[in-house]
């Protein structure tokens, strides 16, 4: 898996944070980006998803020491624009995919780059975009 135009989606970056299958192919391609200077991309709506999970499950502690970590991270953080919004609910609209999810899936639309996800619910989608899949699905 290269680490030019990669999309990662709340599964991937929260299995690469909490230690979950998966954690090595993220922690490689987290890696090629730094050395190669070409940060992977996620949306914020993705970011507000990590967080509210690691909150959730973890407490603030956990998600303070996490947010401190994640700018040493080649992530490039992109926000909701109205024409990401646009695509994210077309997609929304055709297939059974949460907010956060359509969000990531027309990134990596708008980006022409692969999305990486263990999450089922993109299986849906694999004729739209490309998926790399952190585990068998």
């Amino acid at each position: 898996m290269s680490a030019g135009r990669v999309v990662l989606d709340s599964y991937a970056l929260l299995a690469f944070l909490r230690g979950e299958p998966g954690e090595e192919k993220v922690a490689t391609l987290l890696e090629r980006a730094g050395v190669r200077d070409e940060p992977v991309h996620m949306t914020e709506v993705n970011y507000a998803e990590v967080k509210y999970i690691v909150v959730r499950k973890g407490g603030k502690e956990r998600w303070e020491e996490i947010a401190g970590e994640l700018p040493a991270l080649p992530i490039e953080f992109h926000p909701a624009s109205r024409a990401l919004a646009e695509v994210a609910a077309d997609l929304k609209s055709r297939y059974k995919l949460s907010l956060a999810d359509a969000f990531a899936a027309a990134l990596a639309r708008e980006k022409k780059a692969q999305l990486v996800t263990g999450d089922r619910e993109f299986h849906a989608l694999e004729k739209e975009i490309k998926i790399t899949w952190l585990a068998d699905t």
